[in-house]
């Protein structure tokens, strides 16, 4: 049997202009993987200090609301991209373990899922992302001590735009669909836990919320039908 060539690092590939080069685009290394013919530009994940993060990461409105960017690394055979570095994150501040991961499918536009939280000692933490298809995706700030409490942030997440939002725990969170057959991933810091498991009315009026869709156009589960108003929840988060 053949023997493949151990991982290592083409020498021209290792110069101090390469290694400049590489640092204006965003690329850690040049890999040639075992057994390959062809070399990988890698983003900057295990990469000297000055290489520069392979996401981007940016506020909202909201303190503590985030959009984050993965950055995608092309060629003619697809792409490849970092959507999670937990390092990463914990250098820019987002220092979560998420324990969880949930993936949901659509099959139809106008599907609403949503607005969903878990209350403590199960209140999670929800790192949002679509692989196909496009959401509105909204999250309404719950804590009471919060200058902007009853507020929300909303954005477009698509499997095109990559972006992915980061809602943290005291934020009610839900989206609508845009398009059919959509698939979101999200991961969570804390397990599922139905007997904490909250909601509120996804097209409550006092929430100011612009849907895309309107409410004969919803299509939802008996569970969220049924959410109570923003006004009639009482105190669930500080």
């Amino acid at each position: 049997m053949k023997r493949a060539r151990p991982s290592r690092i083409r020498p021209e590939l290792d110069s101090a202009a390469a290694r400049a080069r590489r640092r204006r685009r965003g690329e850690c290394k040049i890999l040639t993987l075992p057994g390959a013919t062809d070399t990988i530009a890698h983003p900057c994940v295990r990469g000297p200090p000055e290489c520069v993060t392979s996401m981007e990461i940016t506020d909202t409105a909201i303190p503590g609301v985030k959009i984050l960017v993965p950055k995608k690394f092309g060629d003619q055979r697809g792409f490849f991209s970092e959507t999670y570095n937990r390092q990463q994150l914990a250098k820019a501040g987002i220092d979560l373990t998420f324990v969880q991961d949930n993936h949901s499918l659509s099959a139809q536009r106008g599907v609403i899922r949503g607005l969903h939280f878990q209350v403590p000692p199960f209140a999670q933490d929800k790192l949002v992302r679509v692989i196909r298809g496009r959401i509105f995706d909204a999250a309404v700030d719950l804590r009471r001590s919060s200058p902007t409490f009853g507020k929300h942030v909303a954005v477009e997440l698509s499997a095109e735009n990559w972006k992915q939002m980061l809602v943290p725990i005291g934020f009610a969170h839900g989206f609508v669909t845009l398009e059919p057959n959509t698939e979101v991933l999200y991961k969570v810091t804390n397990y599922y836990s139905p007997a904490h498991d909250r909601g509120v009315l996804w097209n409550d009026p006092g929430l100011g919320i612009a849907w895309p869709i309107a409410p004969h156009e919803a299509i939802l589960s008996d569970k969220d039908k049924a959410q109570p108003r923003f006004a009639d929840l009482g105190p669930v988060f500080a």
